[in-house]
């Protein structure tokens, strides 16, 4: 994770660019981020920075974890994460914010999805469900037949049945940066995130498409290529 910021999903809606295309958009505000913490191969035995988001008070925070922070002489705070070979030169008692991406970078949005308790297999796995009509009794919403009469006699690992659906961890990928907001610690990005309005997201530098990706059409040597054939 080169770069990285924690944030929170603050909801959704669309923005428009200059030629007035409208672009769907989610609002996280990704900031401030106080560095508590700067792990070095010599100390720790790997590199690291510990971030912290949202201000909590002191009675709220356990007492490890309030010795903790106050040991790099921090503020305490309601979550912590910690980024790898964070490739921006940071130390304890710094802030970092949007600022850390600019608009047209890709990034990687990290979320819990919506819980929904628990599902049939028709909302949980897409099941077609049995006929409404022709004598179909009972059978509308049910998953039909699980297992075998003879051998092996048994329910299969891994067979699709209801039960809990959501809750889980879940990446969004390359999605766009639309704007960033530095005054109000805000970014505007592509797309949805998973999580409820109101739950923490890590936004992180895309994996697959990092900074400075371009797509394979308006990459320099590409654009050479297509002009040499149109000239001939």
């Amino acid at each position: 994770m080169p770069l990285g910021l924690l944030g929170k999903k603050l909801g959704q809606t669309r923005v428009y660019d200059a030629k007035g295309v409208i672009t769907p958009v989610t609002i996280v505000l990704a900031g401030p981020n106080r560095v508590l913490q700067c792990k070095t191969q010599q100390s720790d035995g790997y590199n690291a920075v510990q971030l912290g988001f949202g201000d909590q008070k002191e009675q709220r925070v356990t007492k490890p974890l309030l010795g903790h922070i106050k040991k790099f002489n921090g503020q305490p705070v309601k979550r912590i994460i910690e980024f790898r070979n964070f490739s921006k030169e940071v130390k304890p008692g710094d802030v970092v914010g949007p600022a850390l991406f600019t608009p047209g970078d890709y990034v990687d949005a990290i979320g819990f999805t919506k819980g929904r308790g628990f599902e049939g297999v028709v909302a949980r796995h897409a099941f077609r469900g049995g006929d409404s009509t022709h004598g179909a009794k009972g059978w509308h919403r049910r998953s039909g037949s699980i297992g075998q009469r003879l051998f092996p006699g048994t329910v299969m690992r891994g067979m699709k049945m209801p039960g809990h659906l959501g809750q889980v961890r879940r990446t969004a990928q390359n999605l766009l940066i639309v704007q960033v907001r530095e005054a109000e610690n805000v970014l505007l990005i592509r797309g949805a995130i998973p999580g409820s309005n109101g739950d923490y997201v890590v936004i992180r530098e895309s994996k697959k498409r990092p900074k400075g990706w371009l797509p394979h059409s308006q990459r320099p040597e590409n654009i050479k290529k297509s002009e040499g054939k149109k000239k001939k």
